[in-house]
């Protein structure tokens, strides 16, 4: 989707639509304008609950092909930009290659679901409409072009973020999820759903340890992350893939993954 006006037109005209339904259609077309990108996707994640899907652009299939099946159903813990969220961060311009976990390109999300959208280089916009809830824009490059975002491009992306959150924070502010409170976190989560399920009982540092790993943590990442030791982050990750009978990386995610959705 290209188009030939300018950006300040661009702009104007995702003003006027604030509120209405063609709103994600204008920010994009102005983003494009700026960044050049191949795909948009946008989400609203709210508290610990399965995000909304609210707007997606690609003229690569596969980019979202799998959206709802895989990362809808529960990838989406897995994904660093859910972990800004999750972290509470700053509203800021986020890359993921600046963000991502050291072993990132060696975990499951990436291998089985991140790898097969063929996105190259992505940055986000990460915005908070309320307290509790935060709003994505992820702008993407995928095989269409074939090359990673480029200083000029994420200068003029880190210019507009006053705007994109002004306008992402006016027009998502309404933005309603279910009101039930599961009074979970993630981890309790997982905890209690492997003893349901697997009849595994799992402690909290075990627990811990299992997201850390799946989120694409090298020992020594989970050991700053936690406040110890890379061979104590060993021993707990021997003992948890020793009570799960597992012996991989791979394994782990099949048994917990599919848990941890609300």
């Amino acid at each position: 989707m290209r188009c030939s006006k300018s950006t300040e037109t661009l702009l104007a005209e995702t003003i006027k639509s604030l509120k209405n339904n063609d709103f994600s259609h204008n920010l994009n077309l102005w983003l494009r304008a700026l960044a050049n990108h191949d795909n948009t996707t946008i989400l609203a994640f709210f508290r610990d609950e399965t995000p909304k899907l609210l707007s997606t652009d690609s003229e690569t299939v596969e980019v979202h092909q799998n959206m709802t099946n895989v990362y809808l159903n529960g990838a989406y813990l897995l994904d660093p930009f859910y972990e800004l969220h999750n972290s509470r961060s700053d509203a800021n311009l986020y890359r993921m290659s600046d963000i991502a976990p050291d072993q990132f390109g060696r975990n499951q999300y990436y291998l089985k679901y991140y790898q097969r959208t063929t996105i190259i280089d992505e940055c986000a916009f990460i915005c908070w409409p309320t307290p509790q809830m935060s709003v994505h824009v992820c702008l993407g490059r995928d095989k269409q072009s074939g090359r990673r975002f480029s200083i000029r491009e994420l200068s003029s992306m880190k210019q507009v973020l006053p705007i994109v959150d002004s306008l992402v924070c006016e027009h998502w502010k309404n933005l309603r999820f279910s009101s039930e409170d599961h009074g979970e976190n993630v981890l309790q989560r997982m905890v209690r759903s492997v003893a349901e399920t697997h009849r595994i009982s799992l402690t909290n540092r075990q627990a811990e340890v299992a997201l850390l790993v799946l989120q694409g943590h090298s020992s020594s990442s989970i050991g700053l992350r936690l406040g110890i030791s890379p061979q104590t982050v060993k021993v707990f990750r021997k003992q948890l893939y020793k009570k799960c009978n597992i012996s991989s990386q791979a394994e782990l995610f099949a048994l917990i993954t599919p848990l941890l959705v609300n």
